[in-house]
């Protein structure tokens, strides 16, 4: 048995580890959480139209019936699971994501939850929520007397 002596500055992170670990957290592997739980991050495009709030997610291999969408106010929820495929062998290389997803979004904008519509088409999920109709611009026409 050896005995060394204790350095407690030895166990500091210096602030440029800190940095380090925070870049490669947010950027190079986004789809760990700030808890430590790795779901997947699902990137969103999300834009407007003249009547609705559009949100296009890329989940390629994913069966529609797997996908869940909720809508509890203005914010959408979108969750599903990728499942691996059942092939034997030995990954030589594997970038592919696979298991549980989630993504919260708040529109901050009032929706029509009930009429909203999803679509899914070569694993582009398309989801088109009408926007409320206070939001609507109203045209007043100005009649003179």
């Amino acid at each position: 048995m050896s005995v060394s002596r204790w350095e407690p500055m030895k166990d500091f992170m210096t602030l440029r580890q800190a940095m380090d670990r925070l870049f490669e957290d947010s950027f190079v592997r986004p789809g760990r959480a700030l808890d430590g739980s790795t779901a997947a991050y699902l990137p969103l495009d999300i834009y407007t139209t003249k009547d609705a709030v559009v949100i296009r997610a890329s989940v390629p291999g994913i069966n529609p019936d797997d996908v869940e969408i909720t809508v509890e106010g203005s914010t959408v929820t979108i969750r599903g699971e990728t499942q691996p495929p059942k092939e034997e062998g030995t990954y030589l290389l594997q970038e592919q994501r696979y298991g549980p997803f989630a993504r919260s979004v708040d529109l901050a904008l009032p929706v029509q939850a009930d009429k909203a519509e999803a679509a899914f088409k070569n694993g582009l999920l398309t989801l088109t929520i009408p926007q409320a109709e206070e939001i609507k611009p109203k045209v007043i026409k100005v009649k003179s007397v």
